[in-house]
């Protein structure tokens, strides 16, 4: 699903190029479970922003279901990211004044969906993660957990080839932290292919596999797909 070759991603400062990413090769089969660990400044966020088509890189390939998007511009990297790609934050990311079910609807508006099957598929997606009896609920009246699992609902709601979750449990407490990870355990169970962005390595071990990130490279890999 995703092959990168030689990537580098840099950034002018002051007249000087800052490398953030330095000969990034990288391949994620679909089915895969992975978590990219790294320290503050380890380049793990820019990798991810890559991966998740929101940005591109200075220079190298990078192939995601077949297509080389590093040179896509805005407009194509946006259809690949609407399409393609389901993202769960750290901090949930759900509009206030919209309730649970409206919340996992919004995918579906931006991408044409009738009324009646975003109605539906929301309620299956929210059902799916054990939210079946708070679809009406605004966020104010949802537990940190539930949050999370409305916005993983959100994620998964227009079935994308990719599920990418950013420091998912940053803002959880250890228990529910737990929760939420058996439930993209799940998910990954069920055919979902997921990249776990995390410092933690007790979240990472959740993972099938793990990338160590370090300085802009990878400097380690552990399981995988055999």
């Amino acid at each position: 699903m995703i092959i990168m070759e030689n990537i580098i991603k840099s950034y002018k400062i002051a007249k000087e190029d800052l490398h953030v990413l330095s000969h990034i090769n990288l391949t994620i089969q679909t089915g895969e479970f992975a978590a990219i660990m790294g320290p503050s400044g380890s380049g793990k966020s820019t990798l991810m922003n890559l991966i998740g088509c929101l940005d591109t890189p200075t220079s190298g390939n990078y192939y995601f279901a077949g297509e080389n998007v590093a040179s896509y511009k805005d407009e194509d990297l946006a259809r690949i990211r609407n399409s393609s790609i389901g993202f769960v934050f750290q901090h949930f990311q759900l509009l206030p004044r919209l309730s649970a079910l409206k919340n996992v609807e919004l995918p579906m508006i931006y991408a044409g969906i009738s009324k009646s099957e975003r109605r539906d598929r929301s309620e299956e997606a929210l059902r799916k993660v054990g939210l079946a009896d708070r679809m009406d609920h605004l966020p104010n009246a949802l537990s940190g957990g539930q949050k999370q699992r409305v916005a993983i609902a959100r994620a998964i709601v227009n079935e994308p080839k990719l599920l990418l979750a950013d420091e998912p449990t940053g803002a959880l407490d250890s228990k529910t932290s737990e929760t939420i990870m058996e439930q993209f355990t799940k998910l990954n169970d069920e055919g979902a292919t997921i990249i776990l962005v995390t410092h933690e390595a007790e979240i990472a071990s959740y993972a099938k596999r793990t990338i160590t990130v370090r300085d802009g490279r990878i400097v380690s890999e552990s399981g995988g797909i055999t």
